[in-house]
């Protein structure tokens, strides 16, 4: 049972839940939206951890979304060093963010697979 996650994965995890508290409560960037962070992927050597993220409602505005990339790469070192602060680890990796597409993706495909079913259904043919 100890073996079941690894200690990177556990890291991630805890990366995952102090940067979520950070972004919201300490940085004051007027281009960031609501951050949701849905995956934190740490390197084994602890040298980068890659962080993937979705922003609540602005999934088809490529304008907006560019600006919540840069206000998190410009505040990457800010939040790399509260990391160090709160998580208590040797070497703090660097953070890479990732705009995480999966969840429109799915919701696309989704919509996609419902108005196929619904044509189908508007459609029947006979097959006795």
């Amino acid at each position: 049972m100890a073996g079941e996650f690894s200690r990177t994965s556990r890291i991630g995890d805890q990366l995952q839940k102090e940067l979520a508290s950070l972004i919201q409560f300490e940085v004051k960037d007027p281009r960031l939206g609501m951050v949701t962070i849905n995956e934190v992927r740490v390197a084994k050597d602890l040298g980068y951890a890659d962080v993937y993220y979705t922003v609540l409602g602005l999934d088809d505005d490529q304008q907006r979304l560019a600006d919540n990339q840069a206000a998190l790469d410009s505040a990457k070192n800010f939040l790399r060093h509260r990391l160090a602060k709160e998580v208590k680890l040797r070497i703090m990796p660097h953070l890479r963010f990732h705009y995480d597409a999966t969840v429109v993706n799915g919701a696309r495909m989704s919509a996609l697979i419902d108005e196929a079913i619904r044509k189908d259904n508007s459609n029947p043919t006979d097959q006795e």
